[in-house]
């Protein structure tokens, strides 16, 4: 596959990952991809001026009136909410979150 060829291959994939709502990892997996490789391609076919997203860090701060007998909230892009968190479980939370 010459040079224009594999560019031209993975700017199809990463469409077809964006009108897809599966996250990178499951995409891959689903199509057989590897996913270094398309992570090394999202990144290299990213339009300038883009910022990165992905993982990092963010701001951590206490809710005034949260009710600590519920646990820790994550939230997530997309409007997706882990509750309920607390030591006993927070293993589980890091198995999720490594699935995405």
């Amino acid at each position: 596959m010459t040079r224009t060829e594999r560019h031209h291959f993975w700017q199809q994939i990463l469409a077809e990952w964006a009108a897809s709502e599966l996250s990178g990892a499951a995409f891959c997996r689903e199509h057989a991809l590897g996913y270094h490789q398309f992570r090394y391609w999202c990144r290299k076919l990213r339009p300038e001026g883009e910022s990165q997203t992905g993982a990092g860090f963010t701001r951590v701060a206490p809710v005034a009136d949260a009710d600590t007998a519920d646990g820790l909230t994550v939230s997530l892009p997309g409007g997706v909410s882990i509750t309920g968190l607390h030591a006993g479980n927070v293993e589980l939370l890091s198995a999720v979150l490594s699935q995405l």
